[in-house]
């Protein structure tokens, strides 16, 4: 299994611990790289790609490299309308019923 298979996979666990720099290593493999707002962008980051034109946007995590629960949804949907993550069945499904149980919550 190659590194980079194996860092997807890990990402796929939504993991507490999942590193910056493990993100960046991610997204470059899909042909995705860092690009800073400007000078006053503060911490906020876009993943572009030259190629698609679709880009992520994120906040740099701060002051430790763990990224927020949150940004890792994000990026989970980004990767999947980008085609590098496909949805499985039985996720298809779960994600259905969640969807129908919102519909009928007070």
């Amino acid at each position: 299994m190659s590194k980079h298979q194996k860092l997807k996979e890990r990402f796929l666990e939504f993991p507490k611990d999942f590193t910056w720099d493990e993100l960046k290593r991610l997204l470059r493999k899909y042909g995705y790289v860092q690009n800073s707002k400007g000078k006053t962008s503060g911490s906020r980051v876009e993943f572009e790609s030259p190629e698609s034109g679709i880009s992520l946007n994120l906040h740099k995590p701060h002051p430790h490299n763990i990224l927020k629960p949150y940004q890792l949804k994000d990026t989970h949907d980004f990767l999947r309308k980008i085609g590098a993550i496909i949805e499985t069945k039985e996720e298809s499904e779960s994600k259905n019923i969640n969807d129908d149980e919102q519909h009928f919550e007070v």
